[in-house]
């Protein structure tokens, strides 16, 4: 059984998030379920329109950012961490992993922003 008495979240919609949850018990998300994950890719041209509307427009949207910067990293294979370790490189030589070998890595990379200026 569940709740329904807000008038946001009152709809059909938490009876589709209940049967998901019916369909596949250990369900781990809700991007998951085919259902929903199709709905979601057929909508999501329009979320992210909606979203760069409201960016270009000076318009705050955080749950609607959020939620699209949530699918993106669900929907990847591998994360953007490495733009972090190159951070943590650059500015205290922490050095970084390669995807490509294994190890641990520095740059020099003030000597390479240097060589392009010139």
């Amino acid at each position: 059984r569940i709740w329904k008495g807000g008038c946001i979240i009152r709809a059909i919609f938490l009876d589709r998030i209940k049967k998901a949850y019916d369909r596949n018990p250990n369900l781990a998300n809700l991007l998951i379920d085919p259902e929903f994950s199709k709905e979601i890719i057929e909508r999501q041209a329009a979320w992210r329109r909606i979203v760069c509307l409201a960016i270009n427009s000076g318009i705050s949207t955080p749950g609607m950012s959020s939620s699209l910067a949530y699918f993106d990293s669900y929907r990847r294979e591998s994360l953007p961490a490495n733009l972090v370790q190159a951070q943590r490189d650059y500015f205290g030589a922490h050095t970084y992993e390669r995807v490509d070998m294994p190890g641990s890595f520095h740059t020099e990379w003030f000597k390479i922003a240097k060589q392009v200026e010139k």
